[in-house]
């Protein structure tokens, strides 16, 4: 009984779909082989090893050439969204039961890989490493907050800045632990996690409904992620960049100070 509870309830369901597909193959970024990738076009070897040594603010890496980085990789992994979500629905009604949790998943995965990598470039420390397949309580409640900006919540935004906050103060290379676990920014983790709990299972009805008729379905469940995705991207891409975390600026200041107190 008590089993069935957490299923229903919002919070549970997003945070457990969220851990399971943390762990499907190609979801976790590897940050350096990433941030190499795409910083080459625009930087020098130099940004791009202190770049991932440190972060790319460290690296004084403009944020305008970050951006130019973030589209290309929105671009890249929202057009595949909607190209697997459009192939999903090719089967049509008959195959709904296996069909619509899958186009979750690989939707949901996306949406996680576009969070590393806009948080790799805008200097937010590793999250989902290769080398381990545990999501501590951190991490995961950093990436609800990142793909509850991507649906628009204002109070992620708000605790999103309230993070990076903490970590330009400290000039950190780690998410702070407490103030995601059971400090300032825990409560609002748990509300957004029920917010997207709901949401999801909106957009599973939504995807159902699209896939119905076979090749219409794939047309319409193809164009309909692909319309979400990118604005959710650019949304959480806005926000990311304009954070003091991804300013140079800052990094050089702090740099200097240390420099003349030495």
């Amino acid at each position: 009984m008590a089993k069935s509870r957490a299923s229903e309830n919002p919070e549970s369901r997003f945070s457990a779909v969220l851990a399971s597909v943390a762990n499907l193959p190609g979801v976790r970024i590897d940050r350096e082989a990433y941030l190499r990738s795409a910083l080459t076009r625009y930087c020098t070897e130099d940004e791009i090893r202190t770049a991932i040594e440190e972060t790319p603010a460290a690296a004084g890496i403009p944020v305008h050439i970050l951006d130019k980085a973030a589209d290309a990789s929105i671009n890249y992994e929202t057009s595949k969204a909607g190209a697997l979500s459009a192939a999903a629905g090719m089967p049509g009604i008959f195959a709904l039961p296996v069909t619509v949790p899958t186009d979750m998943a690989q939707y949901m995965s996306h949406m996680l890989r576009i969070a590393q990598k806009l948080a790799y470039l805008y200097s937010w420390p590793d999250l989902l490493s290769t080398d381990t397949d545990d999501l501590d309580d951190a991490t995961k409640g950093v990436l609800t907050l990142f793909v509850g900006v991507m649906f628009g919540t204002q109070s992620a935004n708000s605790a999103v800045g309230q993070v990076s906050n903490m970590m330009a103060k400290q000039v950190a290379r780690k998410l702070p632990q407490k103030a995601l676990t059971q400090g300032v920014v825990y409560p609002v983790v748990k509300r957004v996690a029920a917010y997207l709990g709901v949401e999801m299972t909106k957009q599973t009805f939504a995807k159902t409904v699209s896939k119905a008729i076979p090749v219409v379905g794939a047309v319409v469940s193809g164009g309909l992620t692909l319309a979400t995705s990118r604005p959710m991207a650019k949304r959480l891409k806005k926000h990311l960049s304009g954070l003091e975390l991804a300013n140079p600026a800052r990094r050089t200041t702090d740099a200097d100070a240390m420099d003349e107190a030495s």
